[in-house]
């Protein structure tokens, strides 16, 4: 075989295929050797068969094989716009065709029928596009009947995104029993448990006569056990849709006994609720709220991290300039109670109760203490808060306790510690609180609890009964923060005592693997933090704020 010699050129005419379009479509326009003619109910559209056979396989297979159709003059198309067929006929010929909101259904529909591939996947495309709350679940319908995937898993991804939005929208209405449970059943979805039940009870209302049998069907995609009581207690549970089916009347009365009781609720093959998991769409934040930062001055801050994108949003600052309060959260909210409020001159010592709101990024006051306190501790169990011990007005160490129950908006007096003790460890644990040392009068430690600055770090293993040594901090640290975020413990800010013994404040965040006993360092806090809360918050992420 000879080579090609050094002076041979391979020509490539760039414009020949688009010019032998145009001048084909030329032909086709004056029907030149045109050999067949797709007609519809009130169209004739004569065309070249090659070209027809050349562009789509179900063009192919009608004029290549032996179908009546390669043989008739006329070929019709039933079911297919007059219009969409010569927007595809154009495009057949020209490569070109303009997607408008109008026509875009249609020309999908066609351009599947007829093996458009590259046309269904431009209209797909432009479809994703125009992807909203008030169409996605529509535009899910259609890409079902159309067996378009990626349509179908984008306007998934915004039904469930955007769920709040789509609750309140005419197609949610229209979706038949199973496409809601589906829906509502989904770990994706990103909505609250409160949002979930409103959504099923306006479906079964839209069309009552029909759809009451189906509410206990509705009513297992509820996960109660991660509705904020107060809902629970003043709308599930008086609704007369639920009360109205002794199905759903037992599963309030199961949620009703492990929600509110105190005590330990246990019966015969009856699993707990607390089995069910959050929806995925749920996520863990740490938030620290005030404290004193730089240069010590007390700070009315609210800082979140998102471990996903390691960034710090600042929220809305408390309306108060706060030291030394309590912060607690509770159903997706944080409270904030007493501290020695700071301003005009004068330190006070206070007994308000401010609740802070993710969703609407505000805070706002509730029912006071009944004691005014500081340097007191605080602990969430169930649907209550108990604020524990602290300093009162006239500077005395308080052995009082008071129980704020989320429900009703009251405190009330509990019993008093048997010995007032100032910074213990609390924890609560199966109806019981537990507090581990602290200070007496004297601000002697209680049972050996010595204040220091330290690295060292031990966790308590139930399964082997012992205390085991952990890895330690990078920094000897207290005055710290910590909070437990996905599985890891979170370690922020704090006052570190340095190599040569100075004590310097902190902006280093850390965090411990327990799987792997390792620290390693995520970043710095915005500023140097100290004495301040620190508290993990699970709740749905805001789209006005995250």
């Amino acid at each position: 075989m000879e080579e090609k010699s050094s002076q041979d050129l391979l020509f490539r005419d760039q414009d020949f295929s688009n010019e032998l379009l145009k001048q084909l479509n030329v032909l086709r326009q004056n029907k030149i050797l045109t050999d067949v003619v797709l007609c519809t109910s009130d169209i004739e559209i004569p065309c070249h068969r090659n070209v027809l056979a050349s562009s789509s396989p179900y063009f192919k297979a009608m004029f290549c094989n032996n179908f009546r159709e390669s043989h008739q003059e006329k070929v019709n198309l039933h079911g297919v716009n007059s219009s969409i067929l010569h927007c595809i006929i154009l495009y057949v010929y020209t490569g070109e065709i303009v997607l408008t909101a109008e026509n875009i259904l249609y020309l999908m529909e066609t351009a599947s029928m007829l093996q458009y591939t590259k046309l269904f996947e431009a209209c797909s495309s432009y479809l994703q596009d125009q992807l909203t709350p008030d169409n996605c679940l529509s535009l899910i319908r259609i890409s079902e009947i159309l067996h378009c995937e990626k349509l179908n898993k984008k306007a998934k991804a915004v039904a469930l995104k955007y769920f709040p939005e789509v609750a309140t929208s005419e197609d949610l209405k229209e979706l038949c029993l199973l496409e809601l449970i589906d829906y509502l059943g989904d770990d994706e979805l990103c909505g609250e448990e409160e949002q979930v039940f409103e959504a099923l009870i306006t479906w079964v209302r839209h069309d009552l006569q029909k759809r009451q049998n189906y509410i206990q069907d509705l009513f297992k995609k509820v996960r109660l056990q991660y509705v904020h009581p107060t809902f629970f207690f003043h709308f599930i549970a008086n609704d007369s849709l639920i009360q109205s089916s002794p199905a759903c009347r037992s599963m309030l009365e199961l949620a009703n006994r492990q929600m509110f009781s105190l005590y330990s609720v246990s019966a015969p093959g009856v699993k707990p609720m607390w089995h069910v998991p959050r929806r995925y769409s749920y996520q863990e934040f740490l938030l620290l709220v005030g404290g004193r930062k730089d240069n010590q001055q007390t700070t009315r801050d609210v800082l979140l991290y998102d471990e996903k994108t390691n960034q710090w949003l600042s929220l809305a600052k408390y309306p108060s300039r706060l030291y030394k309060a309590s912060a607690v959260s509770l159903h997706s909210n944080i409270y904030l109670l007493g501290g020695i409020s700071i301003g005009n001159g004068k330190n006070q010592v206070s007994n308000h109760v401010y609740i802070f709101s993710l969703k609407l990024n505000q805070w706002r006051l509730i029912e006071p203490m009944l004691a005014p306190r500081y340097s007191h501790r605080s602990i969430a169990y169930k649907n209550f808060i108990f604020a524990i011990g602290g300093i009162g007005e006239n500077q005395e160490i308080l052995n009082s306790m008071e129980r704020y129950d989320s429900i009703y908006n009251v405190w009330e007096h509990v019993a008093n510690m048997p010995v007032a003790v100032l910074h213990p460890a609390v924890s609560a644990k199966d109806q019981r609180i537990y507090l581990f040392g602290g200070e007496d009068m004297m601000q002697n430690p209680v049972r050996l609890i010595q204040v220091r600055y330290t690295r060292r770090v031990i966790a308590y293993d139930t399964k082997i009964n012992k205390f085991v040594k952990c890895a330690d901090m990078k920094e000897r640290r207290m005055h710290h923060g910590a909070t437990a975020i996905n599985e890891k413990l979170y370690v922020t800010g704090g006052r570190c005592l340095t190599i040569d013994n100075a004590i310097e404040d902190s902006d280093s965040l850390e965090c411990y693997d327990p799987k792997l006993d390792t620290w390693v360092s995520k970043g710095r806090l915005p500023h140097k933090l100290f004495d301040h809360g620190c508290l993990a918050l699970q709740c749905v992420p805001y789209a006005n704020l995250l």
